[in-house]
């Protein structure tokens, strides 16, 4: 779930570019209910979404992914203390990968 979705912001974006909220769910592919549960924050954006919005706001996709909010996380306080330490290292390898690919793209 979003902690905090930026809703005035992406829509000062949109209009800034002459669209509408339907553009941005279909930037994305998202339909106006997954759209909307977005914007409420009951929904979590992926990040395939995240670089949709990103180009078609024409926005960086680390600005698009700050105001776009934090995604919440569920406690697992019974987790394999080595499971939760490989799954923390998969997840900065991935943030590795993202900001290389961020450095790659604006080379």
């Amino acid at each position: 779930m979003s902690l905090f979705f930026d809703a005035d912001w992406f829509d000062a974006k949109l209009e800034e570019r002459g669209l509408d909220r339907n553009a941005l769910a279909a930037s994305a592919g998202l339909d106006r209910t997954q759209l909307h549960a977005v914007y409420i924050n009951e929904r979590a954006l992926e990040p395939a979404e995240l670089r949709a919005f990103a180009a078609l706001l024409g926005a960086d996709l680390i600005e698009v992914s700050l105001k776009s909010g934090i995604a919440a996380r569920p406690f697992e306080p019974a987790a394999d203390p080595d499971a939760r330490l490989a799954n923390f290292e998969a997840r900065l390898d991935a943030i590795d990968d993202w900001l290389n690919e961020l450095e790659r793209k604006r080379a």
